[in-house]
């Protein structure tokens, strides 16, 4: 058997595909599946990548991106406190692939990569593409989907290669504290393991200071993953990197970007060159405000949830099949939500509110009245 017959559809699909055929049927379908900003990507991005069409900025680019982008690149996450040089930085086809290319280098057959679930659902078939076996740190609704550290430790064996990291989560949009952080990079030391610190969200923190793995993992172990996708409303722009002070690592990572798309378009990449020069502010501000609009309602109709601390979902329990309510609802609501079992999380809904709130407070009404009846 091929290795892409054992990898699973997306759960995703069945219910995506029934809210378009009810959306063409000219039914008021409110789609909160959606893991994209609705915002439009900034004014002075797009009008960069017109420029890029002027001056015939259509040519084959560096395999690991133009070196001004990877300049811009370093120069952003400065501003963050994270220090990577230029030529630490490959840019990549979103973030995505950055993580798919970082995973192939690193791990060998057989090796284990440990997965925190509940987690994003390109993780699992991303590392048996690999070769590697996947190892899954349950996490509990209980515990704020906080990793256990404890449990973290029992499950590594002299096969564990990597941990796959990602705060602000999706689906749970837990943010993970300080004292997180630091366990987990203390663990990864002990055991030499490598840390794929996966951040696309890090610019959506709503509460409390936000703690990159960068601080305190060990460089020559650090995989960082990042992209535009969600701090700058890119997501079809397709602009990630990824970023490690290993040079044998990163040379593997180019290595594999160059034998498979030779880069990334070279006009998204002249555009994502304003970056430096764009104020997201007000996204996050009005993420903010949906989230805070959600969390009420939520409570208001007594879901069970943990306040949603980073990213933009709503992660909430249901006693029933996951997959059943959503379909359900959305047949007889007209509301499109993700079942968890698509993020290993069985028994547990993902809202988005990446939408507007007029739009996410109708479908609180009408998700209210689907569990009234």
């Amino acid at each position: 058997m091929n290795i892409i017959d054992e990898i699973p559809q997306s759960k995703t699909l069945e219910i995506n595909a029934l809210a378009r055929k009810l959306k063409m049927e000219g039914k008021d379908v409110i789609n909160l599946t959606t893991g994209e900003p609705d915002f439009p990507t900034p004014d002075r991005i797009k009008k960069k990548a017109i420029e890029a069409l002027e001056v015939d900025f259509t040519k084959y680019t560096d395999s690991k991106g133009i070196p001004e982008l990877r300049k811009t690149i370093s120069k952003f996450l400065e501003k963050k406190g994270i220090h990577f040089t230029s030529e630490e930085i490959i840019v990549t086809n979103g973030g995505k692939q950055a993580l798919f290319n970082s995973i192939l280098s690193i791990v060998e057959k057989d090796d284990e990569v440990i997965l925190i679930s509940p987690y994003w659902v390109s993780y699992p078939p991303m590392v048996m593409l690999s070769g590697a076996n996947i190892k899954i740190l349950e996490t509990k609704l209980e515990e704020n989907f906080y990793p256990n550290l404890e449990k973290l430790e029992s499950l590594i064996t002299e096969n564990t290669k990597a941990i796959i990291v990602n705060s602000p989560n999706n689906p749970t949009s837990t943010v993970y504290p300080r004292k997180i952080i630091e366990g987990l990079s203390r663990i990864s030391k002990k055991y030499d393991m490598f840390v794929i610190a996966d951040e696309v969200y890090d610019v959506l923190v709503y509460d409390d200071e936000y703690t990159s793995l960068t601080e305190f993992v060990e460089p020559q172990k650090l995989i960082y993953i990042n992209a535009f996708s969600k701090s700058f409303s890119m997501t079809g722009w397709r602009i990630g990197f990824v970023a490690t002070k290993n040079r044998e690592v990163l040379k593997r990572i180019a290595k594999v970007q160059a034998h498979s798309t030779s880069g990334i378009n070279s006009i998204a990449q002249y555009a994502a060159l304003e970056i430096l020069k764009v104020d997201n502010s007000y996204m996050i501000e009005e993420f903010r405000k949906r989230r805070d609009f959600v969390v009420k309602k939520a409570k208001s109709i007594g879901l069970d949830f943990v306040k949603p601390s980073g990213a933009f979902y709503l992660f909430f329990k249901v006693n029933t099949d996951d997959e059943k309510f959503c379909k359900k609802l959305l047949e007889e609501k007209m509301v499109a939500l993700v079942p968890g079992s698509a993020f290993n999380a069985k028994g547990f809904v993902r809202l988005s509110f990446a939408n507007s709130i007029e739009n996410i407070e109708k479908a609180f009404e009408r998700i209210k009245e689907f569990l009234g009846a």
